[in-house]
């Protein structure tokens, strides 16, 4: 069996890092796709845990490689990711998630056109912007700059097959849930089984 592409896409604070580490926990063969990024660190991330920490110059390297299906300058930092992680592990049945922006999303479904997607709304703007104050990472100008480009990102909401409203991490999980579990009875990605099941049969023309 084929495995899934799943990209998940949100406003900076909506909380989709919590929730995808919830949605991660309760499947054995979903894996996250680390991305690479050329920003410093921040708070108590780990390089190869939340992001690949690269400099500037072995970041164009890849991109002239052809290493990313996707790479975006982003607040005057790149990110990427690795086109050879995600179509590996898909070849070997097993589904993969990518967190990505709406302009990555758009990169990556050129490519695979049946990748599901999936976008995080947070309950209003009121509540992103606390979110946003409340993790204490960046000063003023920043959460305004970053709530400011929520505005735009939201907006794109219709472009995506599902629409997860973040209230409750718990309950936003168990949605996520049934979309990953749903992906999994897609026809494209039982072909082997199916052929087998119809051989079964003798060769019934379906």
């Amino acid at each position: 069996m084929r495995g899934n592409l799943y990209i998940v896409s949100a406003p900076s604070g909506s909380g989709k890092t919590t929730l995808l580490d919830q949605l991660i926990s309760r499947f054995d063969d979903l894996i996250f796709s680390v991305s690479f990024t050329t920003r410093r660190p921040r708070g108590n991330e780990r390089d190869g845990v939340e992001y690949y920490f690269v400099g500037r110059d072995e970041f164009r390297g890849m991109i002239d490689g052809g290493e990313f299906i996707e790479w975006a300058e982003v607040h005057g930092n790149f990110y990427g990711t690795s086109r050879a992680f995600v179509e590996e592990n898909i070849e070997a049945g097993r589904n993969v998630i990518l967190d990505i922006d709406v302009q990555g999303k758009k990169r990556v479904q050129e490519q695979v056109p049946d990748a599901v997607t999936v976008f995080v709304l947070p309950p209003s703007y009121a509540e992103l912007e606390r979110r946003l104050k409340e993790r204490r990472l960046e000063d003023d100008e920043t959460v305004r700059m970053r709530l400011a480009i929520a505005k735009t990102e939201i907006e794109r909401y219709g472009d995506y097959d599902y629409i997860v409203v973040n209230d409750t991490i718990e309950e936003s999980a168990r949605v996520l849930e049934s979309v990953i579990r749903a992906g999994a009875a897609r026809p494209a990605n039982q072909e082997a089984r199916i052929g087998d099941i119809i051989a079964s049969f003798g060769g019934v023309d379906c």
